[in-house]
């Protein structure tokens, strides 16, 4: 049963389209499973909808239709190209699919972050920058103490972390930022992965921490 969801603010934000494309990304895959939270992102949308209807008409400017038409029948250039799903190179455990919301994502193979840690870079189609990654961490393991410089979102795909906060399971949501300093650790019974967005840095107390997040661009 999941637990955790995004905030309302959240979820509003989302609906709305004023998410960056990294953070969007997690709170769709939270939606996309999350039968609680995909009506209220239904009702925030039905509601923007009708107030759209009582918007004044605006007068366009006299090329407004040609421009719309001739950009959507503009080829895709080579940087927003939808990659294929095939691109996820992180292998996930038997029976656990992928997201739908990360159709058209690139991975990279997971790589070696510490004693039983990897992660994986996710690469949004039309948007290199954003700061988007999986982290695969073993039983028993704990990632370094942090907090951080702005946001970040993560949805548990698969098993189960604790981090001094609250317990997070599979299809668990959970967002911090600056004012949350915590060391999330992952439960005896099993591994877990999860999907993360990071805006800003994510702040280790520890020098050794903090290099390994600078390689991995945390």
């Amino acid at each position: 049963m999941i637990l955790h969801h995004p905030a309302e603010d959240l979820l509003l934000a989302f609906a709305a389209g004023r998410l960056s494309n990294g953070h969007s990304l997690v709170v769709a895959s939270h939606v996309e499973g999350c039968a609680h939270c995909r009506e209220r992102v239904r009702l925030f949308e039905a509601m923007g909808g009708a107030m759209l209807e009582e918007l004044a008409p605006e007068v366009l400017e006299s090329q407004a239709l040609a421009k719309t038409l001739a950009a959507i029948d503009a080829p895709a250039s080579a940087v927003t190209r939808p990659r294929a799903g095939s691109a996820m190179r992180a292998e996930l455990p038997d029976g656990l699919p992928w997201p739908h919301a990360l159709q058209g994502c690139a991975s990279t193979r997971w790589r070696w972050l510490g004693p039983g840690m990897r992660w994986s870079r996710v690469t949004l189609p039309g948007d290199d920058a954003a700061n988007v990654f999986l982290l695969r961490i073993g039983a028993g393991k704990m990632l370094p103490q942090h907090t951080h410089s702005d946001s970040e979102l993560t949805q548990v795909l698969y098993g189960t972390f604790h981090d001094g906060r609250a317990l997070f399971g599979p299809g668990d949501f959970d967002e911090t930022d600056g004012s949350i300093r915590h060391q999330p650790t992952v439960e005896a019974a099993g591994e877990c992965i999860c999907l993360a967005s990071v805006q800003g840095k994510v702040l280790f107390d520890g020098a050794v921490a903090r290099v390994l997040g600078a390689l991995v661009g945390m």
